[in-house]
């Protein structure tokens, strides 16, 4: 009854969420301004940080029977992975010539007109909604809170994700109608990462802390990584205070969660 119920989370949840993540940031980016996205990375670091430390990885442990240093072991390994794989990415990205910093690599792509990589990028934001289901799917089976905090933390995470594919494409020469069909089909690709990992991991259940453990990785590296440097690039006293005070109502946001549906 439990894993039905899990189940029926995980479908509802992986459905709604993709195109809620996608309707929210088209709505967001035809309103679009600085401070509003902003504002939404700002919160994201707050809620994926304290996802990660407040609830998936006890939730990992306990369910590892409190195998403290492997799950440890496992949120470090994943973290190490996901920086080799990115490095890789810009290496590749970047043809390995004259692209020695991230930052001279974005500069040359901004420089750039648009390369008609849209297919690309698509396939990218396929996989990683993929994924983002594989580890809510593995949430959810631990716990119905969990899944749920796990999957609010996703979505935030994925409105600042989706306003920059959206602009990315009709920069690109994409219609609005094909651009929104394209982000609708890899919406779809979170059902998908959700019920491989319900069946895969309701027979492999040991195989569940560590997943989760990948989750807390993939969440820390996405915060510390890729959102928490875009902040920094705001330097004013003002928007430092304005960032600070949206990542602690984000922490706050999955405390008070923690809490209440305990």
């Amino acid at each position: 009854m439990g894993n039905k119920m899990a189940l029926y989370w995980i479908i509802a949840v992986s459905f709604a969420g993709g195109l809620m993540s996608l309707l929210l940031a088209s709505i967001i980016f035809k309103n679009a301004n600085a401070a509003l996205a902003n504002n939404l990375v700002s919160l994201a670091v707050g809620t994926l940080l304290a996802a990660s430390f407040l609830e998936i990885i006890p939730h990992a442990m306990e369910a590892s029977n409190n195998n403290f240093h492997d799950i440890s072991f496992t949120v470090l390994i994943g973290i190490l992975i996901l920086f080799i794989l990115e490095k890789l990415m810009i290496w590749r990205h970047c043809h390995g010539s004259h692209c020695h910093k991230h930052t001279e690599c974005d500069t040359q792509s901004k420089q750039s007109k648009p390369s008609g990589n849209s297919g690309i990028i698509v396939i990218g934001d396929l996989f990683h909604n993929f994924v983002d289901g594989i580890l809510i799917a593995s949430a959810f089976l631990v716990d119905i809170k969990l899944g749920l905090i796990t999957a609010l933390s996703m979505l935030l995470h994925c409105l600042p994700q989706e306003m920059s594919i959206f602009s990315v494409l009709l920069h690109q020469g994409v219609s609005k109608f094909r651009a929104y069909m394209w982000n609708i089909a890899s919406s779809f690709a979170t059902l998908l990462g959700g019920l491989l990992s319900f069946y895969i991991l309701s027979v492999m259940e040991n195989l569940v802390p560590y997943v989760l453990a990948i989750a807390a990785s993939s969440m820390i590296y996405v915060a510390i990584s890729d959102l928490i440097p875009d902040l920094h690039e705001k330097t004013d006293t003002k928007d430092s205070l304005k960032q600070i005070s949206f990542i602690l109502i984000g922490v706050a946001i999955i405390y008070f969660l923690h809490e209440s549906i305990h």
